[in-house]
């Protein structure tokens, strides 16, 4: 003998629904993130000898997983 079961279905408060403020703001904020990158490229110089502080630090994380 199987027990019913109950799937609730999505729940609508009125004829609108609304978003939160991040989900918005967040690829916005992405956006624009990757906007400056693209935009920002065309300035990179080549790296000299000394390595850079997330570079560092990259590469001491690297060291201690592997």
């Amino acid at each position: 003998m199987s027990a019913p079961t109950h799937t609730p279905g999505p729940r609508v408060h009125g004829a609108s629904t609304r978003l939160h403020w991040w989900a918005l703001a967040l690829p916005a904020l992405a956006f624009c993130l990757l906007l400056l990158l693209l935009a920002g490229s065309g300035q990179a110089h080549a790296a000299t000898g000394e390595a850079s502080a997330i570079l560092q630090v990259t590469q001491q994380i690297l060291r201690v997983v592997s």
